[in-house]
């Protein structure tokens, strides 16, 4: 029987109270502070729920008013979005990286009253923002360091909020279940604003039907215990994370637990080494670029044994995805490297304890994808959008291939538009967008299917492949096909890479910008005596531009000839989310790239060897700046010079 057909446990904080009832003593949330993991049980989740639910009343917080958290992940952040749903209230999680014009957008266009903020940096952030917020009441903030000096009347510490709700005794817990059994399935429980990948962002509006049903679906079908413990450090404004850290762990009744910082997420993971991971392909492609570079600075003889069994793994798996017998021989190199490679591999990486992993928000290499599966983790790929309260499909463990993201979730149906648009149906999908009703129209077909967006076939055993967005899918001059995202996502698997952008939609050939990682082309420069003083000046170097030149050459070897990258350019700074080139969750702004860098694009078509990029940088602080540059434009590969278009 579902949860939503329970007065009882129709919400989000409802399920949080059965909890506490049901597993008082089992651990809700843990915390790493200052080196210890504090623990948060149920019942004490359930008491700061109400407490705080209580103080926010006493605050003039009431039904339909709308609460902001703002910061790192954090148990009390994320408690305060279930207490202001306890009072009938709204949350709208926001980015703790945003510069200030993204924030001012979002929160007046959502009509916040109350924001949560993390520590003083953020309550700084918020109160140079304070004259353009005029919804703004109160500005609450948990860590008390370094705030013993200020005094504007908006600001008051979380701890005070709490003590208000938890001086109500006996009075208080009646009028925090009477709050409490007011709350409905179709209520909305947060506003999730989107990525904003072609504009602004909008604010889609997930009910807790939205979000209870969808994770009550997705346990179906996935392996979730009580007490499984998942880390959560990606950005809480991020729908993915609200639907795992929230929706799944509290329908579930898993442990989340918060790192201590984000510079500390890979020793908290491996010091947790939870049993669960959710991770978008920035992280595992960042893991992975860790694991070549050990490899590459360890012994010959060490580096030797890892290729050796590296290329074992990767024989393996490609055997078992295509459904073929492993041979003896390869089985039993496969079990020596298990105690060699293998599992100290996984160890070191905080997966020692994983009984499944999860990749999505973005598609992720097929390369990346198979050489984690090839060691022993089980990583597998989900796709959802913000719309449809984050999860559309997921791979089973019977069926993981590298190419598709599964299937549907249980109770959500799916088809292919005549225009290869994939649309979906369910109980996920979203009410609408906050004060967008043309914008929800648009979005939704007239027989009430949500348009995705994106370029999708489902294959005869119904699994589903994303070919890219829609509106990026095109073709070359010839007529082959062009699908940026998976040229760019061959290219990522270089460790040498860390982002890229493709072009080629009606040109006669493939061009690639391409950003260096720092860390690991640094590293490469310093075994070699090369000395950088900063981004633009490791990009510039022609011992760099070789490297890059010659990665693309080999990625272009696994490309079929059409597509593969002829011309590139190093770019001599990162694309940046404060400068519009990615949205916060490193997605492309694609439409705002080409224009911003058409001259580049221009000159990839044209004989020319270099071009001039101007480049607005953004400050976090909403100040730009301007840089000029002259930067080469490199050919990679030894046939004839490609014809540039007319």
């Amino acid at each position: 029987m579902s949860l939503l057909s329970s007065a009882e446990t129709s919400t989000l904080p409802k399920l949080l109270v059965r909890n506490a009832r049901q597993h008082g003593d089992e651990p809700a949330m843990r915390e790493k502070d200052r080196g210890i993991w504090r623990t948060l049980s149920w019942r004490q989740a359930r008491e700061f729920l109400r407490d705080l639910s209580l103080g926010l009343g006493a605050l003039g917080f009431g039904r339909g008013d709308k609460l902001s958290v703002v910061g790192d992940n954090r148990p009390a952040l994320y408690l305060a979005q279930l207490a202001a749903q306890a009072r009938g209230g709204i949350a709208i999680p926001v980015y703790q990286d945003a510069i200030a014009t993204e924030l001012v957008y979002v929160l007046n266009h959502a009509e916040v009253v109350v924001i949560v903020a993390e520590d003083q940096e953020q309550v700084d952030k918020i109160l140079s923002l304070k004259s353009d917020l005029p919804k703004l009441r109160w500005i609450l903030y948990e860590d008390p360091r370094g705030m013993s000096g200020y005094d504007d009347p908006m600001l008051k510490p979380l701890a005070e909020v709490l003590e208000i709700g938890r001086k109500k005794g006996a009075a208080g817990e009646t009028e925090f279940e009477h709050e409490l059994a007011l709350g409905m399935a179709d209520d909305i429980a947060m506003i999730a604003y989107t990525s904003g990948t072609t504009g602004r962002p909008k604010g889609a509006l997930l009910s807790h039907r939205n979000v209870i049903a969808t994770a009550e679906n997705y346990i179906k079908g996935e392996r979730v215990e009580r007490g499984d413990n998942w880390l959560a450090f990606l950005p809480m404004a991020w729908v993915g994370d609200a639907m795992y850290s929230l929706g799944v762990a509290i329908v579930a009744g898993a442990t989340i637990n918060c790192p201590e910082s984000p510079e500390t997420v890979q020793r908290d993971l491996r010091e947790l080494g939870p049993t669960i991971i959710l991770a978008p392909p920035r992280i595992w492609e960042n893991l992975l670029t860790q694991v070549q570079v050990r490899a590459a600075d360890s012994t010959p003889l060490k580096r030797r044994i890892f290729d050796h069994f590296r290329s074992v793994a990767e024989q393996r798996e490609l055997l078992l995805q295509d459904g073929k017998p492993i041979p003896s021989g390869l089985k039993a190199a496969y079990a020596l490297g298990e105690i060699l490679v293998y599992a100290p591999l996984r160890d070191l990486l905080g997966f020692g304890k994983a009984r499944w992993a999860v990749t999505g928000g973005a598609p992720l290499g097929p390369d990346t994808f198979r050489f984690f599966r090839s060691i022993g983790i089980n990583l597998k790929q989900v796709y959802g959008q913000t719309e449809a309260s984050a999860l559309v499909a997921f791979q089973r463990d019977a069926h993981v291939d590298p190419n598709t993201v599964g299937e549907p979730v249980p109770g959500l149906e799916m088809r292919i538009a005549d225009d290869g648009e994939l649309q979906v149906r369910g109980p996920g999908v979203f009410v609408g967008y906050y004060k967008q009703d043309e914008a929800t129209a648009e979005t939704m077909t007239a027989d009430g299917w949500l348009k995705t967006g994106d370029a999708a076939q489902i294959d005869p055993q119904g699994q589903l492949a994303i070919i890219d967005r829609a509106k990026d899918v095109g073709r070359l001059a010839d007529g082959t096909p062009f699908a940026p995202q998976y040229i760019e996502n061959k290219l990522k698997f270089s460790p040498f890479i860390r982002e890229a952008i493709a072009f080629g939609n009606g040109r006669t050939f493939v061009t690639a910008m391409v950003a260096i990682d720092m860390q690991t082309v640094g590293n490469w420069a310093e075994r070699r005596n090369i000395a950088y003083t900063s981004f633009a000046d490791l990009a510039r170097k022609p011992e760099v531009a070789a490297l890059i030149t010659e990665e693309v050459r080999k990625i272009n070897a696994t490309l079929p000839e059409a597509t593969r990258a002829r011309r590139v350019l190093l770019l001599t700074k990162e694309l940046d989310a404060d400068d519009n080139e990615l949205t916060r969750t490193r997605k492309v702004r694609r439409a705002y790239v080409a224009q911003k860098y058409a001259p580049v694009i221009d000159a990839f078509y044209s004989d020319s060897g270099s071009v001039e990029v101007t480049m607005e940088v953004t400050f976090e602080d909403g100040r730009k700046t301007t840089l000029a540059d002259t930067i080469a434009i490199h050919y990679v590969g030894h046939a004839a010079r490609p014809r540039a278009a007319a």
